[in-house]
């Protein structure tokens, strides 16, 4: 298989360019909702969830948003 990398990379970006607002704020509602289903079944996941410090989760977040919030709203062309 040559050039399979640089082909999937393509027909993702081409993929991706289809895409609007509703759809990547639909995506991103559905994984939400896929965490909370498998908390929800998955006890163990539950129980890690609950003994985890909640100050974990939030370092998380900030640490995920950072370079979106800053490529969206701080750093203009």
């Amino acid at each position: 298989m040559k050039g399979g990398k640089k082909e999937m990379i393509k027909i993702w970006k081409k993929a991706l360019k289809k895409l609007d607002i509703w759809d990547i704020g639909l995506t991103k509602f559905c994984m939400v909702a896929l965490t909370l289903f498998v908390i929800t079944i998955w006890p163990a996941a539950m129980t890690w969830v609950h003994t985890i410090n909640p100050w974990y989760f939030f370092a998380a977040f900030v640490i995920l948003v950072a370079r979106p919030f800053y490529r969206g709203y701080i750093k203009r062309k």
